[in-house]
Protein backbone atom coordinates (compact mmCIF):
# COMPACT_ATOMS: atom_id res chain seq x y z
CA UNK A 1 0.00 0.00 0.00
CA UNK A 2 1.33 3.45 -0.88
CA UNK A 3 2.15 5.67 2.13
CA UNK A 4 -0.26 8.41 3.12
CA UNK A 5 1.17 11.77 2.03
CA UNK A 6 0.32 15.41 1.84
CA UNK A 7 -0.65 16.75 -1.60
CA UNK A 8 2.32 16.95 -3.95
CA UNK A 9 4.02 20.32 -3.67
CA UNK A 10 7.39 21.98 -3.51
CA UNK A 11 8.63 23.09 -0.11
CA UNK A 12 7.87 21.38 3.20
CA UNK A 13 6.00 18.06 2.92
CA UNK A 14 5.11 15.29 5.36
CA UNK A 15 4.68 11.56 4.83
CA UNK A 16 3.74 8.75 7.21
CA UNK A 17 5.87 5.62 7.41
CA UNK A 18 4.74 3.27 10.13
CA UNK A 19 4.56 5.32 13.34
CA UNK A 20 6.72 8.19 12.11
CA UNK A 21 5.57 11.34 10.37
CA UNK A 22 8.53 12.34 8.26
CA UNK A 23 9.20 15.97 7.43
CA UNK A 24 10.98 16.58 4.16
CA UNK A 25 11.93 19.50 1.94
CA UNK A 26 11.34 19.13 -1.80
CA UNK A 27 12.88 21.92 -3.87
CA UNK A 28 14.18 22.50 -7.36
CA UNK A 29 13.51 20.71 -10.63
CA UNK A 30 15.30 18.13 -12.72
CA UNK A 31 16.78 14.75 -11.79
CA UNK A 32 15.87 13.69 -8.24
CA UNK A 33 18.51 13.71 -5.51
CA UNK A 34 17.69 12.14 -2.14
CA UNK A 35 19.71 13.61 0.75
CA UNK A 36 20.34 11.47 3.87
CA UNK A 37 21.79 13.47 6.75
CA UNK A 38 24.38 12.43 9.34
CA UNK A 39 23.51 11.18 12.82
CA UNK A 40 24.57 14.49 14.37
CA UNK A 41 22.61 16.80 12.04
CA UNK A 42 19.26 17.00 10.26
CA UNK A 43 17.98 18.02 6.83
CA UNK A 44 19.07 21.62 7.37
CA UNK A 45 22.68 20.51 6.98
CA UNK A 46 22.17 20.21 3.21
CA UNK A 47 21.42 23.90 2.61
CA UNK A 48 24.88 24.75 1.18
CA UNK A 49 24.65 21.89 -1.33
CA UNK A 50 21.07 22.78 -2.31
CA UNK A 51 22.22 26.37 -2.86
CA UNK A 52 25.22 25.21 -4.89
CA UNK A 53 22.99 23.16 -7.20
CA UNK A 54 20.91 26.25 -7.89
CA UNK A 55 17.62 24.49 -8.53
CA UNK A 56 19.00 22.37 -11.40
CA UNK A 57 18.15 19.22 -9.45
CA UNK A 58 15.10 18.24 -7.46
CA UNK A 59 16.58 17.84 -3.97
CA UNK A 60 14.59 15.86 -1.41
CA UNK A 61 16.00 16.11 2.12
CA UNK A 62 14.18 14.49 5.03
CA UNK A 63 14.53 14.32 8.81
CA UNK A 64 15.11 10.71 9.79
CA UNK A 65 13.49 9.20 12.89
CA UNK A 66 14.84 10.96 15.95
CA UNK A 67 15.81 14.15 14.15
CA UNK A 68 14.59 17.61 13.27
CA UNK A 69 10.90 18.16 12.59
CA UNK A 70 9.84 14.54 12.18
CA UNK A 71 7.61 13.08 14.90
CA UNK A 72 7.25 9.44 15.91
CA UNK A 73 6.15 6.77 18.31
CA UNK A 74 8.79 4.20 19.21
CA UNK A 75 8.46 0.99 17.20
CA UNK A 76 10.61 -1.63 15.47
CA UNK A 77 11.45 -0.18 12.09
CA UNK A 78 13.49 -0.52 8.92
CA UNK A 79 15.31 2.69 7.99
CA UNK A 80 15.20 1.86 4.29
CA UNK A 81 11.41 1.73 4.44
CA UNK A 82 11.38 5.37 5.49
CA UNK A 83 13.59 6.36 2.55
CA UNK A 84 11.32 4.47 0.17
CA UNK A 85 8.25 6.10 1.70
CA UNK A 86 9.71 9.54 1.01
CA UNK A 87 10.56 8.61 -2.58
CA UNK A 88 7.09 7.14 -3.11
CA UNK A 89 5.37 10.19 -1.64
CA UNK A 90 7.44 12.42 -3.91
CA UNK A 91 6.55 10.30 -6.94
CA UNK A 92 10.21 9.44 -7.56
CA UNK A 93 11.07 6.00 -8.89
CA UNK A 94 14.86 6.51 -9.03
CA UNK A 95 17.14 9.03 -7.35
CA UNK A 96 20.79 9.81 -6.97
CA UNK A 97 21.36 9.32 -3.25
CA UNK A 98 23.74 11.54 -1.28
CA UNK A 99 24.45 10.34 2.24
CA UNK A 100 26.71 11.66 5.00
CA UNK A 101 28.09 9.55 7.85
CA UNK A 102 25.27 7.37 9.19
CA UNK A 103 23.14 8.63 6.31
CA UNK A 104 25.81 7.34 3.95
CA UNK A 105 25.51 3.95 5.58
CA UNK A 106 21.77 4.06 4.90
CA UNK A 107 22.43 5.07 1.29
CA UNK A 108 24.66 2.01 0.80
CA UNK A 109 22.07 -0.27 2.39
CA UNK A 110 19.35 1.19 0.13
CA UNK A 111 21.47 0.68 -2.99
CA UNK A 112 22.07 -2.97 -2.09
CA UNK A 113 18.53 -3.82 -1.00
CA UNK A 114 16.66 -1.81 -3.64
CA UNK A 115 19.06 -1.17 -6.53
CA UNK A 116 16.25 -0.11 -8.84
CA UNK A 117 15.64 2.99 -6.71
CA UNK A 118 19.25 4.28 -6.82
CA UNK A 119 20.87 5.86 -9.95
CA UNK A 120 24.09 6.93 -8.28
CA UNK A 121 25.74 7.52 -4.91
CA UNK A 122 27.68 10.24 -3.13
CA UNK A 123 29.05 9.01 0.19
CA UNK A 124 30.53 11.56 2.61
CA UNK A 125 32.44 10.12 5.59
CA UNK A 126 30.04 7.20 5.26
CA UNK A 127 29.72 4.29 7.62
CA UNK A 128 29.19 0.76 6.32
CA UNK A 129 26.98 -1.82 8.03
CA UNK A 130 28.98 -4.86 9.08
CA UNK A 131 32.26 -2.95 9.26
CA UNK A 132 34.84 -4.35 11.68
CA UNK A 133 35.15 -2.59 15.02
CA UNK A 134 37.45 0.40 14.94
CA UNK A 135 40.89 -0.22 16.47
CA UNK A 136 41.07 2.77 18.80
CA UNK A 137 44.60 1.86 19.90
CA UNK A 138 45.80 2.57 16.36
CA UNK A 139 44.39 6.10 16.36
CA UNK A 140 46.47 9.19 17.21
CA UNK A 141 46.75 9.86 20.95
CA UNK A 142 44.73 13.08 20.74
CA UNK A 143 41.88 11.17 19.11
CA UNK A 144 41.98 8.50 21.82
CA UNK A 145 41.84 11.25 24.46
CA UNK A 146 38.84 12.88 22.77
CA UNK A 147 37.03 9.54 22.65
CA UNK A 148 37.70 9.02 26.37
CA UNK A 149 36.39 12.51 27.16
CA UNK A 150 33.25 11.81 25.15
CA UNK A 151 32.64 8.48 26.89
CA UNK A 152 32.96 10.11 30.32
CA UNK A 153 30.50 12.87 29.37
CA UNK A 154 28.08 10.31 27.94
CA UNK A 155 28.20 8.19 31.09
CA UNK A 156 27.53 11.32 33.14
CA UNK A 157 24.50 12.16 30.97
CA UNK A 158 25.81 15.69 30.44
CA UNK A 159 24.13 16.36 27.11
CA UNK A 160 25.49 19.88 26.70
CA UNK A 161 29.04 18.60 27.17
CA UNK A 162 28.37 15.67 24.83
CA UNK A 163 27.13 18.11 22.20
CA UNK A 164 30.23 20.27 22.58
CA UNK A 165 32.56 17.27 22.30
CA UNK A 166 30.71 15.96 19.25
CA UNK A 167 31.02 19.39 17.64
CA UNK A 168 34.77 19.13 18.17
CA UNK A 169 34.97 15.57 16.81
CA UNK A 170 32.58 15.71 13.88
CA UNK A 171 32.52 19.39 12.89
CA UNK A 172 36.01 20.66 13.73
CA UNK A 173 37.61 17.26 13.17
CA UNK A 174 39.22 14.61 15.34
CA UNK A 175 42.72 15.91 14.62
CA UNK A 176 41.82 19.62 14.41
CA UNK A 177 41.67 22.12 17.27
CA UNK A 178 38.35 22.69 18.98
CA UNK A 179 36.65 25.75 17.53
CA UNK A 180 38.09 25.40 14.03
CA UNK A 181 34.55 26.03 12.72
CA UNK A 182 32.76 29.01 14.25
CA UNK A 183 29.76 31.26 13.74
CA UNK A 184 26.39 30.25 12.28
CA UNK A 185 27.64 26.84 11.10
CA UNK A 186 28.68 25.85 14.62
CA UNK A 187 25.46 27.25 16.09
CA UNK A 188 23.44 25.21 13.59
CA UNK A 189 25.37 22.03 14.39
CA UNK A 190 24.76 22.47 18.12
CA UNK A 191 21.05 23.06 17.50
CA UNK A 192 20.61 20.07 15.17
CA UNK A 193 22.60 17.69 17.37
CA UNK A 194 21.00 19.07 20.52
CA UNK A 195 17.56 18.10 19.19
CA UNK A 196 18.80 14.59 18.37
CA UNK A 197 20.50 14.10 21.75
CA UNK A 198 17.30 15.00 23.61
CA UNK A 199 14.88 13.16 21.32
CA UNK A 200 12.77 10.32 22.75
CA UNK A 201 13.61 6.77 21.70
CA UNK A 202 12.59 5.72 18.20
CA UNK A 203 12.47 1.97 18.93
CA UNK A 204 14.65 -0.87 17.71
CA UNK A 205 15.94 -0.78 14.17
CA UNK A 206 15.61 -4.02 12.22
CA UNK A 207 19.18 -4.34 10.94
CA UNK A 208 19.86 -4.80 7.23
CA UNK A 209 22.10 -7.51 5.86
CA UNK A 210 25.71 -6.36 6.46
CA UNK A 211 27.10 -4.44 3.51
CA UNK A 212 30.85 -4.59 4.25
CA UNK A 213 31.50 -7.72 2.20
CA UNK A 214 28.88 -7.00 -0.49
CA UNK A 215 30.01 -3.61 -1.77
CA UNK A 216 31.12 -5.14 -5.05
CA UNK A 217 27.44 -5.63 -5.87
CA UNK A 218 26.91 -1.87 -6.16
CA UNK A 219 26.79 -1.03 -9.87
CA UNK A 220 26.05 2.70 -9.98
CA UNK A 221 28.43 5.67 -10.33
CA UNK A 222 29.82 6.36 -6.86
CA UNK A 223 31.75 9.26 -5.37
CA UNK A 224 33.37 8.77 -1.96
CA UNK A 225 34.49 11.84 0.00
CA UNK A 226 36.35 12.10 3.30
CA UNK A 227 37.84 15.09 5.10
CA UNK A 228 41.50 15.05 6.09
CA UNK A 229 40.61 15.61 9.78
CA UNK A 230 38.07 12.75 9.75
CA UNK A 231 40.49 9.95 10.70
CA UNK A 232 37.76 7.86 12.35
CA UNK A 233 35.69 7.59 9.13
CA UNK A 234 38.60 7.26 6.72
CA UNK A 235 39.07 3.45 6.90
CA UNK A 236 35.46 2.84 5.86
CA UNK A 237 35.70 5.48 3.12
CA UNK A 238 38.81 3.88 1.67
CA UNK A 239 37.18 0.43 1.84
CA UNK A 240 34.13 1.75 0.00
CA UNK A 241 36.27 3.30 -2.71
CA UNK A 242 38.26 0.09 -3.13
CA UNK A 243 35.32 -2.31 -3.20
CA UNK A 244 32.72 -0.41 -5.26
CA UNK A 245 33.63 -0.90 -8.91
CA UNK A 246 34.68 2.37 -10.53
CA UNK A 247 34.20 4.45 -7.38
CA UNK A 248 36.11 7.72 -7.15
CA UNK A 249 37.74 8.68 -3.85
CA UNK A 250 38.69 12.21 -2.85
CA UNK A 251 40.41 13.20 0.39
CA UNK A 252 39.35 16.77 1.09
CA UNK A 253 41.85 19.22 2.57
CA UNK A 254 41.00 21.49 5.50
CA UNK A 255 37.72 19.86 6.46
CA UNK A 256 36.33 17.05 8.59
CA UNK A 257 33.23 14.85 8.72
CA UNK A 258 30.68 17.35 7.40
CA UNK A 259 32.23 19.27 4.49
CA UNK A 260 28.82 19.96 2.96
CA UNK A 261 27.65 21.66 6.16
CA UNK A 262 30.78 23.82 6.15
CA UNK A 263 30.11 24.79 2.55
CA UNK A 264 33.51 23.36 1.59
CA UNK A 265 33.94 24.59 -1.99
CA UNK A 266 35.86 21.59 -3.30
CA UNK A 267 33.34 19.14 -1.82
CA UNK A 268 30.36 20.99 -3.27
CA UNK A 269 32.03 21.23 -6.68
CA UNK A 270 32.84 17.50 -6.72
CA UNK A 271 29.28 16.59 -5.80
CA UNK A 272 27.82 18.88 -8.46
CA UNK A 273 30.19 17.46 -11.09
CA UNK A 274 29.28 13.89 -10.12
CA UNK A 275 25.56 14.65 -10.33
CA UNK A 276 26.03 16.31 -13.71
CA UNK A 277 27.90 13.28 -15.02
CA UNK A 278 24.99 11.05 -14.02
CA UNK A 279 22.07 13.38 -14.61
Amino acid sequence: MAPAAAPRQHGRVFVDSGAVRIAYDDVGAGPAVLLLHAGVTDKRSWAPLVDRLGGRYRTIAYDRRGFGESTWTAEPHVEMDDARAVLDAAGVEQAIVVGASNGGRRAVDLALAHPGRVRGLVLIGAGVSGAPELDEAALPTEVQALIATYEAADEGDDLDLVNRIEAHAWLDGWTAPEGRVTGPVRDLFLDMNGIALRAPAVGDEVPPAPAWDRLGQIAVPTLVLCGEYDVVARPAAEHLAHEVDGARFELLADTAHLPHLEGHARALDLIAEHLDAIG
